[in-house]
């Protein structure tokens, strides 16, 4: 089963890169190298800096992807194996591909602005204004959500590995951005150093973890993600992103050769009960929760704010822009795949070896055992990933290599992801700050240049949102990450529609239309289901997170409302 389900997800994505990317390249977007792209126009030393697109697929890809398509893939097996790989896919193909993919190119052509700008362009002051508060508040839980995700995971033996293996490749990275860009060693060489000197990093990282308590992690994270939002993006985040794209590549061929030759059964079961008890210690439908739960490996508003705030402005031809906007999201999606084939095939074994044996194999008790899991540091979502992943490659001829070596690999493919998450969101946190405090600009000129400080404007949503992945529940942050994450999915790819209906004057706007409506349906619902279901237990528990997640989901709530009236009532979806 291990093998079946691999190869056809392989072949899909393949397939389809090929047929429905290209078409859309060719006959919505219409993409060509003669428009010079906004990076070289507008190059500044600082943002606005031209990358060659491997560098920048690394760059984007590990942006976009942190740990989210790992996380929630493992959470959402609660359900079983197939209803997860089956949103994932379908999610993926018709709606995250075409999200992010319009909204890189919508930046493009408007010189690398923010897709909040693009909205207020085409629907109006007032839908510019929701979307960016939406947008900072999404941006304050995604690094409350990723931070309480890497900090639980630096912490023990295996932890400590994956953290000092981390704190390596940073550096390595750094070298690698001097060798190529002060330097400008031959790109070739500079590359088999990086690759070598990860490698180093690894192997060191077994031989010395480092120990440190949880909240000492969230102390590091908070500096760690000002420094890297106000320092030149190719000081650290294209070259550190650029060895992540090899960690990837590592990952995923290991990871597919691992699922092809396990030759293994599924030991999940293929669908468990429509609510299991998962979020807040309640029933958690599928629908409309599951988008709540699977984000980023299906479809996520985030991707949006990525490819609009960071790299379009790095972008360096627009014949580039499918592979790394659409093609990016394809990879993210077979990602998400092996996490689901991985766990599906070898997730009951890691919660029997990890001690959560009460529990029978059947369709019932499954999710039973898995939410009892997920509710410890020990093997949540994430690591119960690192344990199936691991094993998985140990049941082939792939077992020559040590196992703890495939777990601090696998570890490693986690918390890089989700540290290059939590800087490249605060960066965009800070562009999101600078926009939004454009009208002062010429009334209070002094509070305007304090708020677009690039070292100010950084400290901010780091404090918010580091506070809050320090005191709250994971699984709770995780879920208002999700609701915020999908319904900046659904105004994101309306935006998409509208830039391609009132600007390319395309008869394809309904390609972008129709399975945003939907999406903007469940995800309300659900998001409303949040709120009055799982949120008034987390402050039960912890007030003041609890009131502060329970206000922000809130505020998003009313405010996608008031997008959805705006662009119903603007008609952005219709060709003038």
């Amino acid at each position: 089963m291990t093998t079946l389900i691999i190869v056809i997800g392989f072949l899909l994505y393949l397939i389809l890169y090929f047929v429905y990317g290209k078409k859309i390249e060719r006959d919505v977007i219409m993409a060509s190298d003669s428009n010079e792209a906004p990076s070289k126009r507008l190059y500044d030393g600082v943002d606005y800096i031209a990358a060659r697109k491997e560098v920048l697929l690394g760059h984007h890809f590990a942006s976009i992807a942190g740990a989210a398509p790992i996380v929630g893939p493992a959470i959402a097996i609660c359900w079983g194996w197939l209803p997860g790989l089956l949103w994932v896919w379908f999610g993926n193909i018709f709606i995250g591909a075409v999200h992010d993919y319009l909204a890189l190119m919508a930046s493009v052509r408007y010189d690398g602005k923010s897709i909040q700008f693009v909205a207020k362009d085409i629907m109006g002051k007032r839908t510019g204004v929701a979307f960016y508060w939406i947008v900072f508040f999404l941006l304050i839980l995604v690094v409350a959500a990723f931070a309480a995700i890497v900090g639980g995971m630096f912490v023990g033996k295996d932890g400590g590995a994956i953290a000092s293996s981390y704190l390596l490749k940073i550096i390595a990275a750094l070298i690698l951005g001097v060798l190529l860009y002060r330097v400008k060693m031959n790109f070739v060489a500079a590359t088999v150093i990086g690759i070598i000197m990860l490698a180093g990093a690894l192997a060191l990282g077994v031989m010395f973890p480092i120990t440190a308590s949880k909240i000492t992690w969230m102390w590091v994270f908070f500096f760690y993600i000002i420094i890297a939002a106000a320092i030149p993006v190719n000081v650290l985040l294209q070259p550190r992103d650029y060895l992540n794209s090899w960690l990837l590549y590592a990952g995923l061929v290991l990871g597919f050769l691992g699922a092809v030759f396990a030759f293994r059964g599924f030991e999940v079961p293929v669908a468990t009960t429509f609510a299991p008890i998962l979020m807040g210690g309640k029933p958690t439908p599928f629908w409309p929760a599951i988008p709540l739960v699977i984000a980023c490996g299906s479809l996520s508003g985030f991707h949006s704010l990525v490819a609009s705030g960071t790299t379009s402005k790095q972008l360096e031809k627009e014949t580039d822009g499918l592979l790394i906007g659409y093609g990016a999201m394809f990879m993210e999606g077979f990602l998400s795949t092996i996490v689901i084939v991985s766990i599906a095939g070898f997730g009951y074994t890691a919660l029997k070896n990890a001690g959560v044996t009460a529990e029978l194999l059947n369709a019932g008790n499954w999710g039973a055992a898995f939410t009892k899991a997920s509710a410890s540091v020990k093997l949540g979502g994430p690591n119960l990933f690192v344990q199936s992943y691991a094993d998985m490659v140990n049941a082939t001829w792939l077992s020559f290599i040590p196992v703890q070596y495939v777990k601090v690999l696998a570890g490693m493919w986690v918390a890089s992801f989700a540290m290059t998450t939590l800087d490249t969101t605060n960066r965009l946190a800070r562009y999101c700050i600078s926009e939004m405090a454009l009208p002062l600009k010429e009334s209070a000129a002094g509070v305007y240049n304090f708020l677009t400080n690039r070292w100010i404007a950084s400290i901010i949503p780091a404090a918010i949102g580091i506070y809050l992945g320090a005191s709250g529940n994971w699984l709770i942050l995780w879920g208002s990450f999700g609701a915020a994450n999908q319904l900046i999915a659904a105004i994101a790819l309306m935006t998409g529609a509208g830039f391609v209906a009132k600007k390319l004057k395309s008869k394809f706007a309904n390609v972008a239309v129709i399975p945003a409506l939907l999406l903007w349906i469940t995800v309300t619902c659900g998001t409303a289901w949040f709120i009055i279901v799982i949120v008034p237990g987390d402050i039960a528990a912890k007030p003041v997170p609890g009131w502060t997640v329970m206000i922000i989901s809130i505020v998003l709530l009313v405010l996608n409302f008031v997008f959805i009236y705006d662009f119903i009532k603007s008609k952005a979806y219709k060709v003038d």
